[in-house]
């Protein structure tokens, strides 16, 4: 066969030389290399960044944050790359994006899609490509599976990207001033699993990963079903905001329901805090998230704590009562008048104020779904 002088070693087909092993690198990947990304090796980084038009410095910039390690002079890059290069550095030279933005773009998008790919090859490909029939290799069944999947899994990639942003830019439009884009008011909840680590010690690697696994994916659904947002997970704890307290209020009261009823699951504790916060790239930073974070690890087992502007925020709403005996005088008035009463969606128990490190004394409230009879 013909082989192409780039240093990929394979031919149109996706066949790999022997001869290509000789640097050290597996025929498979590298034939898997080529199928996925549609192009052949035909640069150095210096060749790459002089065909986009832009330093070796900013492509460095570039690569590394896309998460990728420095290749030395090795020529592994391909058209791709150069388009991707020329990309960004046109945003920069049009004035869309400063040059720190870009580098920004980039790491964010290959944080997001690097924790995707694993993701896809240790669980879901892993899966897909047990030999068939007794005598094949692994080997022998992942090429034709990716090449099956790949076009469908890109399209589906794109297909959710897009719904994405158009909900995060219907979040942003709404904010009430160019301020509130960056800076917003939104409530931030922690959900921890209680004695995880515990667990880590008594439980085997594959049910500790099926158990984080069934957290993730029930947090993730009742996050996303109830109109909240799942920042990130971390294992044995998930972040999630919601731009309303009520909403907020909801998943974490579900999350503890629904693990309680799973004998599988440990014990769960959630902390909420209310105020304003920094997003970036995704994640979010400041006071409220280190106090929401700060509540979690004292609350009870099984049960939500908030902080006092969170309960406020409730109250502000009509979502709970600022006190039982407030909300039975409402009642009361309102059964004299002839009028239906206020009903609540959740009761709030003052907690005593306690020292919390790094941020003074706080004031947690006992955040409960209130009975229908109350």
């Amino acid at each position: 066969m013909t082989v192409d002088d780039t240093g990929s070693g394979a031919d149109a087909d996706g066949r790999v030389d022997p001869h290509a092993a000789e640097s050290g690198e597996d025929p498979l990947a590298l034939r898997l290399e080529h199928l996925i990304l549609g192009a052949e090796r035909r640069y150095t980084p210096f060749q790459a960044a002089r065909s986009a038009g832009v330093s070796v410095e900013l492509a460095t910039r570039f690569w590394r944050a896309m998460g990728f390690a420095d290749i030395g002079q090795a020529k592994a890059l391909t058209e791709a790359d150069v388009l991707a290069l020329r990309r960004l550095s046109g945003l920069v030279e049009a004035g869309l994006l400063s040059e720190a933005m870009a580098v920004q773009v980039a790491r964010s998008t290959g944080q997001t899609t690097a924790r995707l790919a694993e993701w896809q090859i240790d669980s879901f490909l892993e899966g897909l490509t047990e030999p068939p029939e007794p005598g094949m290799t692994r080997t022998e069944v992942t090429y034709p599976i990716v090449e099956l999947l790949l076009p469908e899994l890109e399209e589906f990639l794109v297909y959710v990207w897009r719904r994405q942003l158009a909900a995060s830019a219907g979040r942003v439009v709404q904010a009430a001033d160019d301020e509130e884009m960056v800076d917003r008011r939104l409530a931030v909840g922690f959900a921890d699993l209680v004695g995880f680590t515990r667990l880590t010690r008594r439980m085997e690697e594959e049910e500790l990963g099926e158990l984080v696994e069934a957290f993730e994916t029930t947090a993730a659904d009742l996050v996303a079903a109830h109109g909240g947002r799942l920042v990130k997970t971390l294992g044995d704890e998930v972040l999630y905001a919601a731009d309303d307290a009520g909403i907020a209020a909801e998943i974490a009261l579900r999350l503890i329901e629904t693990m309680a009823n799973d004998e599988t699951m440990p014990e769960l504790r959630v902390g909420i805090a209310f105020g304003t916060v920094t997003t970036r790239m995704g994640d979010v930073f400041g006071t409220t998230v280190n106090l929401a974070s700060r509540l979690t690890s004292i609350a009870p087992r099984d049960a939500v704590l908030v902080d006092a502007d969170f309960a406020q925020e409730l109250i502000r709403t009509g979502e709970a009562p600022a006190s039982e005996a407030e909300a039975a005088e409402a009642a009361a008035a309102a059964e004299k008048e002839g009028e239906q009463p206020p009903t609540y969606r959740f009761a709030l128990q003052p907690m005593w104020q306690r020292p919390v490190r790094g941020l003074g004394v706080v004031e947690p409230w006992l955040l409960t779904r209130r009975s229908e009879a109350l």
